[in-house]
């Protein structure tokens, strides 16, 4: 596979989970375990981005957030990428237009926490997004309501599908979106930069 992506057979569902990790923690670990499980995925692979253009602050240098990713992720089924950093896509929409094209035997499914809905409409062309992939949402009990009122929640609200149905996501057909309730750790990369656990480097 091209950008040190794994073997993709046809037909596999493949959870995407992009962000800074900076720094990668338990948290993210958890809710990578959960998508597996509750969206019905083959593998999770967690896009490690040179930088989010939502945040001011730069991330701590590439190499270092892969390199603790790779540690903290060891699960046979999750694979630690820097796919974003290969080809030059800055947002989310344009990474998954090339990993569509790069893999067409894929179906993949992105993820985010209930946190990234609430600000969802915010990303450039997120309706592109919507409309290209199904999308899970991994959210603690608390946060559905914030995240049902999302301008996002509320455009896309018929392509939700019923809780009970939250495993059949990855076999959908976008626009579709599914909420899991998971039950969160209470940790943050914000949190472990701000007590000193992950000095900038």
């Amino acid at each position: 596979m091209p950008y040190g992506l794994p073997y993709v057979a046809r037909g596999q569902k493949i959870g995407l989970l992009g962000g800074s990790f900076d720094p990668p923690h338990a948290g993210h670990v958890h809710i990578t375990k959960e998508a597996l499980k509750r969206f019905g995925l083959d593998q999770v692979w967690w896009l490690v981005s040179p930088g989010n253009p939502l945040k001011d602050r730069g991330p701590a240098k590439l190499a270092r957030r892969l390199a603790a990713a790779r540690e903290i992720m060891a699960h046979p089924r999750v694979h630690v990428s820097d796919f974003e950093s290969h080809v030059g896509t800055r947002y989310t929409a344009e990474t998954l237009a090339v990993l569509q094209d790069k893999c067409p035997q894929a179906r993949f499914v992105w993820l985010m926490g209930a946190d990234n809905l609430a600000q969802f409409h915010r990303w450039k062309d997120w309706q592109d997004i919507m409309a290209r992939v199904p999308v899970g949402v991994l959210a603690r009990p608390g946060d559905r309501i914030e995240a049902r009122t999302a301008k996002a929640a509320q455009v896309f609200r018929t392509a939700r599908l019923h809780p009970k149905n939250s495993r059949a996501l990855s076999r959908a057909h976008a626009p579709a979106w599914a909420f899991a309730n998971v039950p969160m750790q209470a940790i943050s990369s914000t949190e472990l930069r701000k007590n000193g656990s992950w000095p900038k480097g």
